[in-house]
């Protein structure tokens, strides 16, 4: 099915490129251990538990449905076919044996989820379909279908139904702290979980360059020949490295209402991945396997995860986390490197005088 393109209007069925198939792939193959570790984490937090059981009875899926069935184009041979076969191959590389359904809604501004409690629906706007070309797109949809192989669609409507419901409660004394604290904990989970689904994403397309040019243009607009792969990685690098403790904290205070990471920020984690050893091995044919699913251990998930975040301590940039790194290490004047940091927090220099290791003024 991925080896041939579909017949369209006015064209001969022509053989498309080979792409690598993955049958029986396990989503633990492509998921960021970040992304186990959240949803841990999510699983951890008082009340969730409850909430989540009263919503799993209580959201109107049928609803929704029908919401998308009257009010949006749903995807098949017949409408959007072009979408139709990137879905149909997307399902059939990654291995997942029922095809979700697909519809494209009218909304200006570039987007796409997966929700459903039951089964996993997958929604496109026209401004993503209308920004994005063959390639671009068929990343996109391989990434929406990499969420639904991991289950992230029941969360994903978990948020979108507290969201909702945190405006609605929000005058009510302490019921919308509770709700928030589960809303800031799902939001930590799916910003996670979108980097495993851009690398479901990179093993349907299998074109690294593809991917990078749907995240420039998320980004920018259709603005291809105004922009630069290496310079919008930079731009990662930059926003990672720069600033002092003031940025991280303001970087944290950013990231918190989003759902997504910052683009530049996925396009340099996908390009790790990409380059990186166990990307080749899944290429190669060896990953793990569903079947495998039943018998993987939880406390190899921790390990994997642990091993993640102090790899990404250790090799970041970030001014908070390098302190911590060395902290970590032993590095001491925890006070002192904690006021540097800050130097300038308030627009006052610190009493003792500009740092040595900052520019006077801050």
């Amino acid at each position: 099915m991925s080896d041939d393109r579909h017949e369209q209007a006015g064209q001969e069925r022509v053989p498309g490129r080979h792409r690598s198939r993955f049958p029986g792939i396990s989503s633990r193959a492509y998921e960021h251990p970040a992304d186990r570790s959240a949803l841990v984490a999510l699983r951890k937090l008082t009340g969730f538990d409850t909430v989540f059981k009263a919503l799993s009875g209580l959201l109107p899926e049928r609803s929704l449905k029908l919401l998308f069935l009257s009010d949006s184009v749903r995807v098949s041979d017949r409408q959007f076919a072009h979408l139709n076969d990137m879905l149909r191959d997307a399902c059939y590389i990654l291995d997942l044996e029922k095809v979700p359904a697909m519809y494209v809604t009218q909304d200006p501004k570039p987007n796409a989820m997966c929700i459903g409690l039951d089964e996993p629906v997958i929604v496109v706007t026209t401004g993503l379909v209308e920004l994005l070309d063959e390639e671009e797109m068929r990343a996109v949809v391989g990434h929406e279908v990499g969420h639904a192989l991991s289950g992230h669609s029941v969360y994903r409507t978990v948020l979108l139904f507290l969201t909702s419901l945190a405006l609605k409660v929000a005058w009510i004394p302490l019921g919308n702290v509770a709700v928030m604290a589960i809303v800031t904990a799902l939001r930590e989970w799916f910003r996670k979980s979108e980097l495993s689904a851009d690398r479901a994403g990179l093993l349907v397309g299998q074109d690294l360059r593809a991917s990078m040019r749907g995240l420039m243009k998320i980004a920018g607009g259709n603005h291809l020949h105004e922009m630069n792969v290496d310079a919008f990685l930079e731009q990662a690098e930059e926003y990672e490295a720069g600033g002092d403790l003031r940025d991280s904290v303001l970087k944290i205070l950013n990231v918190l209402p989003r759902s997504h990471p910052f683009t530049t920020i996925r396009a340099a984690e996908l390009k790790r991945w990409a380059e990186s050893r166990d990307f080749q091995r899944i290429m190669d044919g060896h990953y793990p396997r569903r079947e495998e699913d039943k018998d993987a251990r939880v406390g190899e998930s921790f390990r994997q995860s642990a091993a993640s975040y102090a790899s990404e301590v250790r090799t970041s940039k970030d001014p908070l986390m390098k302190l911590v790194s060395d902290l970590a290490g032993g590095a001491g004047d925890l006070g002192g490197r904690v006021k540097r940091g800050f130097n300038g927090f308030a627009g006052q220099p610190p009493k003792d005088g500009p740092a040595k290791d900052a520019p006077a003024g801050g």
